[in-house]
């Protein structure tokens, strides 16, 4: 018994390094929930990220750097908008095809006539990276502002709710009788 607590007691390297890694995200999930600014200002931050994302690809990461004077412009939290950009990675491939085909509907048919001083082989990469950035941009936009609205909801109930236990919580223990010694 005595060598299962001191196992219990003592975890393994990696066992404590994970709950040290699990810890650190809970606390940042909770720093972010509870941002000044409220709901409005993380779900604006997520959209930033999300919707920069759809167009970082082809630019080789060059967009990244359009979070931060977002983020600052429209005073919208810089982790929501991370959290943001990181989901528009995962989501970013089945996007590319849409993002793909709105490019090339609001693009001219043949851009590549305005690029004649170009060696042939630039402008076809070029013409692609152009649909995926145009197509990026407005996808982006629209998925930015399609996300907006429920993750403020969402945030903005997750907020009351965690209000409403916080003051049943303490008018619960305001409300027990002291009891003197």
């Amino acid at each position: 018994m005595a060598q299962a607590n001191r196992v219990l007691a003592n975890p393994k390297p990696w066992q404590a390094r994970l709950a040290g890694i699990r810890r650190w995200f809970t606390l940042k999930y909770l720093l972010l929930l509870r941002a000044k600014g409220g709901p409005s200002m993380v779900a604006k931050g997520f959209s930033i990220g999300l919707a920069i994302e759809m167009f970082t690809l082809p630019t080789f990461g060059v967009a990244f750097v359009l979070i931060f004077p977002f983020v600052y412009l429209l005073r919208a939290s810089l982790p929501g908008a991370l959290i943001g950009f990181l989901f528009g990675k995962i989501i970013y491939i089945p996007m590319a095809f849409l993002n793909q085909k709105v490019g090339r509907f609001v693009l001219p048919r043949h851009i590549e006539d305005y690029l004649y001083f170009l060696p042939d082989k630039v402008i076809k990469l070029l013409a692609a990276a152009l649909d995926l950035i145009v197509g990026g941009m407005i996808v982006g936009a629209v998925l930015g502002l399609i996300a907006y609205f429920p993750l403020r909801q969402l945030l903005a109930l997750y907020t009351a709710k965690r209000k409403e236990r916080r003051r049943l919580r303490h008018a619960g223990h305001h409300a027990l009788p002291r009891q003197e010694s």
